[in-house]
């Protein structure tokens, strides 16, 4: 085996380096500064949203939004199915129960009908997901949030650059969270983002993310000298300046980090979509689909430990979807949701990001083919 063609790979080099260069001349490294600031002035105008706040991860960004949202203990949320179970562990960190509803067999993110069947008196809110990026059906969802009197949250950790119906992902909701981990469309290696339109969150959000009182920017632009006062529970959420410039630099190359994946996944569709035992991704005609991850989905004949197996052995890297978040112990005993772990039995990752060449995204294609056949005969 010689070249190795990576999962996920991030863009980075010589402007995130005169980023960080920048920072190091500013003398300002810790978490909640002015770089932060900058960044979090682009990203909210990028999502479109009135207010945006780094945080250490997506997951950290969740917990925020439930907690500034009014979720506490006794309370249940509703909580997309097929997803990495930081979803669902947010909403035990509040203290809450997660409700999990099934999803689509197409788009893979919940099915409203779903969501609206798992509604109880205890309910107030609801987490959508948007599935390896692509929005889920908000339209819908929030109606049936209005209708029952609950918020709503957008979990685009894997969206930065997403669209629907012409909205861009993280403007869907109350509140959206993003990831930058190393995986994702744009990335400080980690880190995430709160956003919102709501003044009272957002301000409840930034003084929760740093235990509690206000950031050592915001006191410093006092004439005076302000002493903190503790009055409520806070966390140290915050990303550092150093992490949120390489987030100034990733965020202007993300128009052609998002058009180099199209590419590759229109690329991807074409070499894969005659075969009858690998089925392609969909993407919804109102959305636009940021492509973080490529999955396929294998028929029940073929075995994927075995395919995957065989992949990396011959250089090509892959990995499962995602998680049916219902059939993970730590979640007891819950309701089934068929849909999703039909999805998290047959799903494959294959290589995507933005720099895949022609010549490997051919050579993923043709060797996940071979590798299938050879499965699924027995051979």
């Amino acid at each position: 085996m010689s070249e190795v063609i990576a999962l996920g790979q991030p863009t980075v080099g010589e402007p995130e380096l005169a980023a960080i260069a920048e920072v190091f001349a500013s003398g300002w490294l810790a978490g909640g500064g002015p770089t932060a600031r900058r960044f979090e002035e682009r990203f909210a105008a990028a999502v479109g949203t009135r207010h945006a706040l780094t945080t250490s991860s997506c997951g950290s960004a969740l917990h925020l939004a439930l907690l500034t949202l009014g979720v506490k203990p006794g309370d249940e949320v509703v909580v997309a199915d097929y997803t990495f179970p930081a979803t669902g562990h947010s909403v035990m960190w509040a203290g809450a129960t997660p409700v999990f509803a099934d999803v689509r067999p197409d788009t893979w993110t919940v099915d409203p009908a779903a969501v609206e069947a798992a509604i109880t008196p205890r309910t107030v809110g609801i987490i959508a997901v948007d599935a390896f990026g692509q929005p889920a059906d908000y339209d819908e969802l929030r109606a049936v949030a209005d209708k029952h009197g609950l918020f709503l949250v957008e979990d685009a950790a894997c969206s930065a650059g997403a669209t629907y119906k012409g909205r861009p992902a993280g403007s869907l909701a109350d509140v959206a969270t993003f990831s930058f981990h190393g995986r994702k469309g744009i990335t400080a290696g980690e880190g995430g983002a709160y956003v919102t339109d709501r003044e009272d969150l957002a301000t409840h959000a930034r003084k929760l993310h740093t235990y509690g009182v206000e950031g050592a920017l915001t006191r410093a632009e006092l004439s005076n000298l302000p002493i903190p006062t503790f009055t409520e529970l806070g966390y140290n959420y915050r990303l550092s300046d150093i992490s949120a410039a390489i987030m100034l630099a990733q965020l202007d190359r993300l128009p052609d980090l998002l058009a180099t994946k199209r590419r590759v996944a229109a690329r991807y569709g074409e070499l894969l979509k005659d075969h009858e035992l690998i089925t392609t991704p969909y993407e919804a005609p109102d959305r636009e689909h940021p492509w973080q991850s490529y999955v396929v989905t294998l028929a029940p004949s073929v075995d994927r430990g075995t395919v995957a197996m065989a992949l990396r052995q011959r250089g090509v890297q892959c990995t499962f979807g995602t998680y049916a978040s219902h059939l993970q112990p730590l979640y007891g005993e819950t309701a089934p949701c068929p849909v999703s772990a039909d999805l998290f039995a047959r799903h494959l990752a294959i290589p995507m990001h933005a720099n895949l060449t022609d010549a490997q995204v051919e050579t993923v294609a043709t060797t996940l083919i071979d590798v299938v056949n050879t499965t699924a005969t027995g051979r």
